[in-house]
């Protein structure tokens, strides 16, 4: 299956060296080696190959290589003056893709400056959006919510295929990355909050309610969480307010970026695939279409809320309701669209047989307004 990203991608490396950011497993050492056909002689060399790594540090790989392709060079000590000097003195039509794992995102942002070299893209896995091709919309959005979107339990078409491969996952997220951010002692609880976030999905996530059912401090919750969001095991959608401050100071609600990792009902697993479905939106509009878009909920303090809204330029550009069968509009729904008069309000229904307008709100399927999203 071409990705999403392949034709960017392309398009980027004939101008600076490209960086592919995501979670573990999502195909981005897939993605490169399928771009590797669009140059001439290509090398690909992967950080945790013995003769990779040597290739790497003598610095000795074929001259009239068309790409090079770093794969888990974040390893390797002061791997960006490694990649600036590597790219500032690369050879006339030579160009370089880097991919690794959610490590990279994490050290890409701190010490020695890659400014100007380099454009990033973060992969994420499949959605309605990029399955569309291939799938009815609505055949796409129920496998997505019974397998997830990561590539291989999606193409296993076998519940315990996914089990299986979802099982070993997990654990080596667990055994592998999180050691790396953390002590040894912490790995169980650690393992304790993503079991008990699994329950949580689209509920406010208090910090203080976590730290006692797991006996840790709430600020170490907040590590942990942080942690898991650099990893790319959960996201977090917070609050839309005006005052960014503020926003950060409400609760957030969670999400996996594996649905079928998700514990709860067909409802609960069908608004963690659409908000990971947005949230891919919103990425590919920031990191391709280069526009400031955000995904937030909507909550006042009377406890009117809506699931999600999609913000552009600081401003609410979209409403989102995701509901399983039910095409009554929510109450909330008529409250914030009478609030927010320029902004088109949506209420997603998956099992829906007729769309409708309903005073000022778009009854849709779920399924069909997912696939004309960007990515």
């Amino acid at each position: 299956m071409k990705r999403y990203l392949y034709d960017q991608i392309v398009k980027d490396l004939k101008k600076k060296m490209v960086i592919i950011t995501g979670p573990r497993q999502v195909g981005k050492t897939y993605l490169s080696k399928e771009i590797m056909k669009e140059f001439p002689s290509p090398q690909y060399l992967n950080h945790d190959n013995e003769n990779d790594r040597r290739i790497i540090l003598q610095q000795s790989w074929r001259l009239n290589t068309g790409l090079l392709v770093f794969d888990e060079i974040h390893k390797m000590k002061n791997w960006k003056v490694f990649l600036k000097g590597t790219f500032d003195s690369r050879l006339e039509g030579q160009t370089i893709l880097v991919t690794g794992s959610a490590r990279l995102e994490t050290y890409r942002q701190a010490g020695e400056s890659l400014a100007g070299r380099y454009l990033h893209l973060r992969l994420l896995p499949f959605s309605v959006k990029e399955l569309s091709n291939d799938l009815a919309p609505f055949d796409a959005l129920e496998k997505l919510n019974s397998f997830g979107g990561f590539p291989e339990p999606f193409l296993s078409d076998s519940e315990e295929e996914a089990s299986r491969w979802r099982n070993q996952y997990y654990s080596d997220l667990i055994r592998e990355d999180i050691f790396d951010f953390s002590r040894i002692q912490e790995l169980k609880a650690m393992k304790e909050l993503v079991e008990l976030l699994r329950y949580r999905v689209g509920s406010s996530m208090s910090y203080t309610s976590l730290a006692e059912d797991l006996q840790i401090s709430p600020n170490t919750v907040k590590k942990y969480i942080s942690v898991l969001e650099s990893l790319y095991i959960i996201f977090l959608i917070r609050p839309y307010h005006k005052n960014i401050a503020r926003s950060i100071l409400r609760e957030p609600k969670v999400y996996f970026y594996d649905s079928g990792f998700v514990r709860g009902n067909e409802g609960v697993r069908l608004e963690n695939t659409c908000a990971l479905c947005l949230l891919k939106h919103v990425h590919y509009l920031y990191d391709v279409r280069g526009k400031h878009a955000e995904l937030n909920y909507i909550r006042t303090k009377e406890g009117k809320e809506i699931d999600f809204v999609i913000v552009m330029e600081g401003a609410p550009h979209k409403l989102i309701e995701v509901k399983l069968s039910d095409k009554t509009p929510a109450r909330a729904m008529h409250y914030f669209a009478g609030q927010f008069k320029n902004t088109q309000s949506i209420q997603l229904v998956h099992h829906l047989h007729q769309e409708e307008h309903l005073a000022g709100i778009d009854i849709l399927r779920a399924g069909d307004w997912l696939a004309g999203l960007e990515a």
